[in-house]
């Protein structure tokens, strides 16, 4: 079997732009992927680096010769010495097309070649929902509308409200290193309204995008303990392990980083300073389904969990739960976006309209378990490579 092409689409979709992947080879078995910039600057970026990935160094190539592929990609792409995610979501994407097409090829879903299940189900968080709120009550209502839509756990940020000047009208995160008082009063009264709204009995998670100084992040984060919050995300950028470690050491809430680092080479300082207790690699920019399978592994050795991020497409949701069928210390699931029809129609069968008690079943169906679909993504071709 050998690689003969590629088509690359660069979707437009409510304001959030997918970067897909359809690999196909000479035995007309084809495999798609998900580059996980979809949201910010990036995309195009990354589509034109996936084009260049696919022209250099897979036309003509063994498709099952996954590991070697990743080596030679990661080996002479010359920015991915340093990390970069525009390389490795480019890398990401092709990845997973290439399990696709070997679990399609050999009739098994790909966490079946990854050693097989450890659970038939992934316990899953809303995340997308609270976008549009910018008062405490407003917070609650959306929160108590999540809960009966089957979820038990919910993320939201604390610090940022719509943005009316965009386009979709969708949260922008803005900078707010210097907080004052009544900003970070607002934050503390938004959480209290989601639990107050959704009971004890729901994970409440926060995630605060690296938005504020160790020492403001700390004080929010010591006010919000109170709360039981599941996890507290990103609280200072990702790169400053030093800083990291501080707010882990100072805020009795579980720490989860990750959608900004970079294969196990960028998450290695994260564990060794034990600056974190949860890591979000996401499988379409971290370098794939195997290289996150590699980290979650690492991960185990310093008695830390595994909660994939992802916020691209269905196809990422459905590479995402192959991988979380089959790796012991997996915690929770994202799924992002919230409940978008537009968003999950260009699948055939989207994983996220099937959560039941805030759970997924594992697909299975051979390979990732999703195609796409055909009318749907036409429209959204931004690129074709051919040998």
């Amino acid at each position: 079997m050998k690689v003969v092409g590629a088509k690359i689409y660069l979707a437009d979709i409510g304001g959030r732009r997918p970067i897909l992947v359809q690999v196909f080879t000479d035995e007309g078995i084809s495999g798609v992927g998900d580059a996980a910039v979809a949201y910010g600057a990036g995309a195009t970026a990354a589509a034109g680096m996936i084009k260049d990935l696919v022209e250099a160094m897979l036309l003509g190539k063994d498709p099952f010769r996954i590991e070697a592929l990743w080596s030679e990609m990661y080996d002479h792409s010359f920015w991915a010495k340093g990390g970069g995610p525009i390389v490795f979501a480019g890398i990401s994407a092709i990845e997973q097309a290439l399990w696709d097409i070997k679990g399609k090829a050999l009739g098994v879903p790909v966490y079946e070649m990854l050693g097989g299940k450890f659970r038939d189900k992934a316990r899953v968080y809303a995340n997308g929902w609270s976008f549009r709120c910018v008062t405490p009550d407003e917070f609650a209502r959306e929160a108590e509308r999540v809960v009966k839509d089957g979820y038990t756990a919910l993320k939201f940020y604390p610090l940022a409200s719509p943005d009316p000047t965009t386009p979709d009208g969708l949260l922008r995160h803005v900078s707010l290193r210097a907080i004052d008082r009544d900003a970070e009063d607002l934050a503390v009264a938004r959480v209290r309204a989601v639990r107050d709204a959704v009971g004890p009995d729901v994970d409440v998670l926060l995630d605060m995008s690296a938005e504020l100084t160790t020492d403001a992040v700390i004080r929010i984060g010591q006010r919000v303990e109170e709360f039981g919050i599941f996890f507290f995300e990103e609280p200072v950028d990702p790169f400053d392990v030093e800083a990291l470690k501080k707010v882990s050491d100072h805020v009795n809430i579980p720490i989860a980083v990750g959608e900004r680092l970079y294969t196990r080479y960028g998450f290695r300082p994260v564990m060794e300073r034990h600056a974190a207790d949860i890591l979000q690699p996401d499988i379409g920019n971290t370098g794939g389904i195997m290289e996150t399978k590699k980290i979650a592994a690492m991960a185990e050795a310093y008695s830390m969990r595994i909660q994939p991020h992802t916020c691209a497409s269905p196809v990422a949701t459905a590479a995402a739960l192959q991988l979380d069928a089959c790796i012991a210390n997996f915690i929770i699931q994202e799924l992002y976006p919230y409940r978008t029809p537009e968003h999950f129609q260009i699948v055939d069968r989207a994983p996220e309209w099937d959560v039941q008690d805030s759970y997924l079943p594992i697909p299975d169906r051979p390979g990732l378990g999703v195609e796409l679909v055909e009318e749907r993504v036409r429209p959204f071709l931004w690129a074709e490579c051919k040998t």
